[in-house]
């Protein structure tokens, strides 16, 4: 009898993506997480086994603690753009992966910018 093999977790599937990407690359961050950067910029950090912290701008992050999509990250001031997503279904990975592409997006084009 043949065993179906399980899909990979999130987590995988998150740092195998966004670490392919234009620009990114991986380094150890704090508490043993994965982080994800563009030159100096931090996209966000990857704590296993699913739990992406990253920072947005100011009302992006509001619309999502405010739908429940994400959480007030725990340690960082309120008024920080760090948020929390819980990597708890494909949906969840479906929308962090949206949203580390559009930060990395923005990091591209002040990199550009930049010279």
């Amino acid at each position: 009898m043949t065993s179906t093999p399980s899909p990979p977790a999130p987590a995988d599937v998150l740092e195998e993506t966004v670490s392919g990407w234009e620009g990114v690359s991986t380094g150890e961050g704090r508490f043993g997480s994965t982080r994800f950067l563009v030159g100096r910029r931090e996209l966000g950090h990857l704590h296993r086994p699913a739990t992406l912290d990253m920072p947005l701008p100011p009302a992006r992050k509001r619309e999502l603690v405010e739908s429940g999509a994400a959480e007030r990250h725990r340690y960082t001031p309120p008024d920080s753009g760090w948020v929390t997503l819980r990597l708890h279904d494909e949906a969840a990975l479906d929308l962090a992966l949206d949203l580390l592409r559009e930060r990395h997006d923005h990091a591209l084009a002040l990199r550009d910018r930049r010279g």
